[in-house]
């Protein structure tokens, strides 16, 4: 009866939650989606539209590392919540709005509410979902992106032409308010909250021992492999970014592909980085059902460090080997490969972050990790323009490798560290 009542509430909370992810990130793009329409209307040039997205870009970092360290203080689902109807408030009001000032105000505090979203999600994963699960649906949760990133467009293009720009942030930011009073009705911070024993403590139950434990802040920030995870996902994030934000640019004007073929090769980056993701996750998780969660490294670090490795080849024979004769489906190929590749441990990342912290602190855990992310995107922005103005794409795409190289190799032989975060008790060993 009570494997029943779990895998209803899970099957109802994911559903929520996908559901819930799939709006937040539909209506953080609505402006890209519709700004073609919106520029007949109202002139913005370059420096209009890069003020607007710098904006939300800006408050969406700070806001996320907040909302990974209140989701350890506050209700999980709360939050959640709370998000997605600011962010459907926000956007109705923005359909309201006409002027350059007003857009980039409103796509600020669209980007605080952007980030409330997604740290609640990995604590109620965790709080439902085993050890050896939590992988495949943090992975599968993060599809909910992919599918209103693919689809978005096509749907914003072809309503926006019949009912305008204004339809689409009206109703789209109307969806997302009523959306989050279900999300608030379905989502549970945990099985205790609706009468069924915690994972964790079944786990301790069942295993003699326990999988969770609690640590001070002090010890928590003191954790040497809190730092590695960061060190290594900033660089990890900073290549991934730096690929998609300029290997279009490095086939055009460098290696002499056509504008239709750069737009194909970052299509299969994305393809293949759906496809990596999944995999990272369901592979992961396999190698935490057959070794279990150990005090000293990770079962999960074989994938990811194979999924480093695999970024450094494919951007080397990307650099080397591509040329205006090349092949296009060798160019696409290389596309997948390294799509595959590198959003397989931005995944892993996160995972292992939640996972290996301690139960009070698995939010902020994930809050950390992520801002060195995003301190990565911002280096791979003017930093890396910069060498490819001076040097040339060729140099900074090298320079990519080797940053990546010599992270894959410290991460390997790092790889066996106390992985768990903070003071662990002989009890809890």
């Amino acid at each position: 009866m009570a494997t029943a009542s779990y895998g209803y509430y899970r099957g109802t909370i994911f559903l929520a939650m996908f559901v819930g992810y799939t709006l937040y990130y539909f209506n953080r793009k609505t402006f890209s989606f519709v700004m073609p329409t919106l520029m007949q209307e109202i002139k913005l040039d370059k420096d209009d539209l890069g003020m607007i997205t710098s904006s939300q870009s800006l408050a969406y970092a700070i806001s996320k590392f907040i909302s990974g360290v209140l989701s350890d203080q506050i209700s999980a689902r709360w939050l959640f919540s709370i998000g997605l109807c600011m962010v459907g408030g926000i956007n109705v009001v923005f359909s309201w709005s006409s002027t350059v000032a007003v857009f980039s105000g409103l796509w600020f505090l669209n980007g605080l509410g952007q980030g409330l979203g997604w740290p609640p999600c990995g604590r109620v994963l965790r709080k439902w979902f085993e050890p050896s699960q939590f992988g495949t649906w943090w992975a599968i949760l993060s599809c909910s992106m992919n599918l209103a990133g693919s689809l978005g467009p096509i749907i914003a293009t072809v309503l926006a032409e019949s009912y305008g720009w204004r339809a689409i942030l009206f109703v789209s930011g109307m969806i997302c308010v009523v959306a989050s009073f279900f999300c608030l009705l379905l989502i549970k911070n945990e099985p205790r909250d609706v009468g069924l024993p915690n994972i964790e403590a079944a786990a301790k139950k069942s295993k003699g021992g326990s999988s969770s434990y609690e640590s001070t802040l002090s010890e928590f920030l003191l954790s040497p492999y809190l730092w590695l995870l960061s060190v290594c996902y900033l660089v990890v994030f900073g290549v991934k970014t730096a690929c998609t934000d300029w290997a279009q640019l490095f086939l055009i004007q460098d290696k002499g592909q056509s504008t239709l073929m750069g737009s194909s090769y970052m299509s299969a980056l994305e393809l293949g980085g759906l496809l990596g993701s999944l995999t990272a996750g369901y592979l992961s998780d396999k190698a935490v059902a057959r070794q279990g969660k150990r005090l000293y490294g990770n079962p999960r670090h074989f994938i990811l460090i194979c999924m480093m490795a695999g970024m450094c080849v494919s951007m080397f024979l990307f650099r080397v080997t591509v040329t205006p004769d090349s092949s296009k489906v060798w160019i696409l190929c290389l596309g997948a490969t390294f799509g595959f590749s590198a959003y397989g441990p931005i995944a892993l990342f996160g995972v292992i972050a939640n996972e290996s912290a301690p139960s009070n602190y698995c939010g902020t855990s994930h809050a950390i990790v992520a801002l060195m992310a995003n301190i990565g995107g911002f280096l791979s922005g003017l930093p890396f323009s910069t060498i490819a103005k001076h040097h040339g794409w060729e140099m900074a795409f090298w320079v990519s490798e080797i940053t990546c190289g010599i992270a894959t190799v410290g991460f390997f032989l790092l790889r066996n560290i106390p992985s768990k975060m903070g003071h662990v008790s002989k009890k809890a060993e």
